[in-house]
């Protein structure tokens, strides 16, 4: 079993069209399209560019390509209402089988801010994992109620294969990454 766990404050991300890296994904906007990613249930807004015209009086010798390719990352988050972010950050406990065939994630929020809002915003419905690649979701939400009061939300996610578990680590080690998780292994 291992976990992940808060480690203080968070650094803040920039990424730059220079910025950008060979192993950058997320949506790429290139000669004023979209390329969205599949399976995504992101719903943005379209967005457009501007052409841009040389105003040299000069013709080039060759054409040259002046659009620059632009990476937007999506931030990855936790939801347990679709379309609101859980700002509460969880405890998660990660377990695998020897073979590595199968896995589970173990998500314990104290306090989740859902509370806050669940009446006003809508109900729970899941636990919601949303990256650049796409959604991952479970439907194994439990609350911790004390004297009638919520006081926490366990949520399970299971992997039933080495391809699940794969995608949910690309996940957890952007969130982590985000939010300033950091992997201890059980000793």
């Amino acid at each position: 079993m291992a976990c992940f766990r808060s480690i203080g404050s968070l650094t803040p991300l920039t990424h730059s069209p220079r910025d950008v890296s060979p192993r950058s994904s997320g949506i790429v906007l290139t000669s004023c399209s979209v390329h969205p990613i599949t399976r995504s249930t992101f719903t943005g807004s379209p967005i457009t560019l501007p052409r841009v015209n040389p105003q040299s009086s000069q013709t080039p010798s060759k054409p040259r390509n002046l659009l620059l390719p632009i990476t937007m990352m999506v931030k990855p988050s936790l939801q347990f209402i679709q379309g609101t972010d859980e700002m509460t950050i969880p405890d998660v406990k990660l377990t695998r089988s020897r073979d590595g065939s199968n896995g589970m994630a173990l998500f314990n929020f104290d306090q989740p801010s859902v509370f806050d809002s669940s009446g006003e915003v809508g109900e729970i419905t899941g636990l919601y994992m949303i990256d650049e690649e796409g959604v991952i979701q479970s439907t194994d939400v439990n609350a911790r109620f004390v004297n009638g009061k919520p006081e926490g939300i366990v949520a399970k996610h299971v992997m039933r294969t080495p391809k699940e578990w794969d995608r949910f680590m690309r996940f957890m080690e952007r969130y982590s990454d985000q939010n300033g998780l950091q992997f201890v292994k059980k000793q």
